[in-house]
């Protein structure tokens, strides 16, 4: 009965995986032919069944900018470098989606440290940086060995500080990776989907309007309440905005 059952499961991956690919390369060819709401109708299907890729994300984006709706293109492209981090094409294809957005949001300066850290952060997924720690431990230990077992003294000073060199690594690996999974679980970022939308200073319509802000723009969400998300952008501003009128990384 388990064999049945197990087989059973993996006979409905096949298929969902062979339906999968039929889409997306189907989109693909409507993309090609510049039907572009065809093509994402395609490739949502996909996300739909649950497969997610960067690849995916990738064209759904383009797609989207295709069809000039900014703030769905920006969301995809980021969707697109959260799973590839170093990509040159997604930093492109983003960088010319947010050159069309209207809100112009100058980030607060950071020091030389933020700045470090923000480009380590972004070098990697906490899984790569998970994986940096992983081999670069056993490497030390491949190392430390040979520096242990080894007599002559040229070697064996090499060894040692290759050993060290790479225990170093791996601890620099293992804290990026617990900061950047810090990140992805408590730095809540959306993107602004509604064309223009009042930002208020308060969770609800009546309060005042303080700033008003554009599809693509990319927010942090501080706090939600009711049917309202807190905000707070690059430059230090913050708000109230509807819920609906953003997306969530």
């Amino acid at each position: 009965m388990k064999k049945l059952l197990y087989l059973g499961v993996l006979f409905f991956s096949w298929m969902v995986s062979s339906q999968n690919q039929a889409l997306f390369e189907q989109g693909k060819e409507q993309y090609k032919a510049e039907k572009y709401q065809e093509a994402v109708t395609n490739w949502m299907k996909i996300l739909n069944n649950g497969e997610h890729s960067s690849e995916l994300y990738f064209n759904i984006a383009n797609a989207h900018y295709k069809l000039n709706q900014i703030g769905p293109s920006i969301y995809y492209y980021e969707k697109a470098l959260q799973l590839s981090p170093n990509d040159g094409d997604i930093k492109n294809n983003l960088a010319f989606a947010q050159n069309a957005r209207v809100d112009v949001i100058e980030p607060l300066p950071k020091t030389f440290f933020a700045k470090w850290d923000q480009s380590l952060s972004q070098f990697l997924t906490y899984e790569g940086w998970a994986w940096v720690a992983v081999i670069a431990i056993v490497l030390f230990t491949v190392l430390f060995l040979k520096y242990f077992f080894t007599a002559e003294t040229r070697r064996k000073r090499l060894f040692f500080v290759t050993s060290f060199a790479s225990i170093f690594i791996g601890l620099i690996g293992l804290w990026m990776a617990f900061r950047t999974y810090h990140k992805v679980q408590n730095d809540t970022e959306a993107i602004v989907f509604a064309e223009a939308v009042e930002i208020k200073n308060g969770p609800r319509m009546s309060d005042e309007t303080i700033f008003m802000l554009h599809e693509g723009t990319k927010v942090q969400v501080l706090d939600q309440e009711d049917q309202w998300s807190r905000i707070k952008l690059a430059d230090g501003k913050d708000g109230w905005i509807p819920s609906e009128a953003i997306k969530e990384l």
